[in-house]
């Protein structure tokens, strides 16, 4: 084990930090398994591979999570919110169906093959870090989930929107009673959710390959790390996200064959040990 490898399990504990967050977040407040996140992710890495093609990765970088904030905001409106009195399960397939359209779409848009995004001119090639030449562009990614984590994080604790979140999160009907207007709240979480994922996307482009399964792919990663720093809590799949992402990225070192288990011993571990997650309310 060197420093590189410790800084790549960074870079990826970061990218799931980001796109866990947002499941996180969605999930506390409206308590359905967003099966569409994923998708939201992929979109954000198509429509920021365009724009960065076309204009810059730094508007890229502003203009995704925008756009995502407003696929959001109609994500609420025309589907949670009507189906918000409808079973978990009912929810969940909508939202399954509603990544299968979005997968389609995307093929549709820009086709099936992979797609390549190099890192913005200001963060190529690589820096001497710990004795090591590590890539540019990873280590900024990594600064900009950090400045993310704090920003979302003590904009919860110390924001009276925040306050509200957390309270409608714990329990939504006595919030309204008490004053909350839970539908604004709602949009809110849910685009800011939406926003998440696709800055997950933007960052990922140059990353690692855009592809239409890139969604699938990282979305039962990204439910395990939710389940597994508990359920509705955003601090504890920020914490598991990066766990488990360096512990894979160390165990794929050793033995490939054995990292792509790490997520579902994890998984088992900790809902043997505390069903309720690391810091959160019991999976049920």
């Amino acid at each position: 084990m060197n420093a590189a490898q410790v800084l790549n399990g960074i870079a990826l504990g970061s990218l799931l930090m980001v796109l866990s967050s947002g499941l996180a977040m969605i999930y506390g407040l409206r308590g359905v398994t967003n099966f569409a996140h994923g998708a939201l992710y992929m979109t954000g890495a198509y429509i920021g591979y365009s724009v960065a093609r076309h204009i810059d990765f730094w508007v890229a970088l502003v203009l995704v999570p925008l756009a995502l904030a407003a696929i959001g905001v109609l994500l609420e409106i025309v589907f949670f919110r009507p189906l918000q009195n409808r079973s978990h399960m009912e929810v969940g397939l909508v939202t399954f169906g509603l990544a299968l359209v979005a997968e389609r779409l995307v093929v549709l848009v820009w086709g099936e093959k992979t797609l390549a995004l190099d890192p913005p001119p200001g963060l190529r090639g690589t820096t001497s870090l710990l004795g090591v030449d590590y890539p540019t562009y990873r280590l900024g990614l990594i600064v900009v989930a950090i400045a993310m984590t704090a920003g979302l994080i003590g904009w919860l604790r110390h924001t009276r929107t925040g306050l509200y979140i957390r309270a409608a999160s714990q329990d939504l009907e006595t919030a309204g009673i008490m004053g909350v207007d839970v539908n604004r709240i709602s949009i809110i979480v849910v685009s800011l959710g939406a926003a998440l994922a696709g800055l997950a996307g933007i960052l990922a482009a140059p990353y690692i390959s855009v592809d239409p399964s890139m969604g699938g792919k990282f979305l039962i990663t990204v439910l395990i790390v939710v389940v597994v720093g508990g359920v509705g809590s955003v601090g504890g799949a920020m914490a598991a996200g990066m766990g488990l992402g360096v512990v894979q990225t160390l165990i794929t070192v050793w033995s490939p064959s054995v990292s792509v288990l790490v997520p579902y011993v994890a998984l088992v571990v900790v809902l043997l040990w505390r069903p309720r997650g690391l810091a959160g309310r019991r999976a049920s």
